[in-house]
């Protein structure tokens, strides 16, 4: 059996001009047997500007994160930077504590890289690109075929919705599959929001970084708060 990272991100109730004292969003590890464990906590790494700039650049795709140990920002896992950005192509880099390479993310959106979907690949030093493409195809074509009805569902889900919850009877779809050397090492899974790492010799903490990225491009995403 593969192991599983799934992250947990909570809205914070109480808005403040101020980091809240502990990193409430984890990163959750499962492995073979079932059980499972807290790896990491992602927390967003603000620039100078503080969170107005941190917006600003991120509707670029800009994105930077830090993964920590604990609640308490004790110690690093990894960080997450980004290298460049713009005409809908975003390059990141997933460091380790000591600034070492994990791996290289590189998220092509749709229509403005190399095909109709939204393409992301992963690359680990020395090992091979992990292509992965958002939904099927044949889902995509369903849901534009169904746009119309779609939108009758979103304008109830918003008025029907309960806080937290993500309508997803009215998304788009958003499996990924990643494929390298015939194999697919990766798999993200929009039921759960769960990241599967079918390949052992995937890095966990690349995988962390992984679903924090995806998640933060969803709809409902976790770093896109004003506070």
């Amino acid at each position: 059996m593969s192991n599983v990272l799934r992250m947990n991100s909570g809205r914070r109730k109480v808005r403040s001009l101020t980091p809240p004292p502990t990193v409430e969003d984890t990163i959750d590890f499962f492995d073979g047997s079932g059980t499972h464990s807290v790896v990491a906590r992602p927390e967003r790494e603000l620039p100078p500007g503080g969170v107005p700039a941190y917006l600003e650049a991120r509707k670029t795709g800009v994105r930077s994160f830090v993964l920590w140990t604990d609640e308490h920002r004790r110690e690093r896992v990894a960080s997450v930077v980004t290298r460049s950005a713009g005409g809908g192509v975003a390059t990141f880099q997933v460091l380790g504590p000591q600034g070492e390479l994990i791996g290289t993310i590189v998220r092509e959106k749709a229509l403005r890289g190399r095909g109709l979907r939204t393409r992301w690949t992963v690359t680990q030093p020395g090992g091979p690109e992990m292509v992965g493409y958002k939904g099927r195809i044949v889902w995509w074509f369903l849901w534009w075929l169904c746009l119309p009805l779609m939108v009758v569902i979103v304008l109830i889900t918003v008025f029907d919705s309960i806080p937290g919850n993500e309508a997803g009877a009215a998304r788009a779809p958003r499996r990924i599959r990643w494929r390298a050397a015939g194999r697919m090492p990766l798999e993200f899974r929009s039921r759960g929001d769960k990241l599967h790492l079918h390949a052992p010799e995937v890095d966990w903490r690349l995988g962390a970084a992984l679903v924090a990225l995806v998640r933060s491009f969803s709809d409902v995403n976790w770093d896109g708060h004003k506070t």
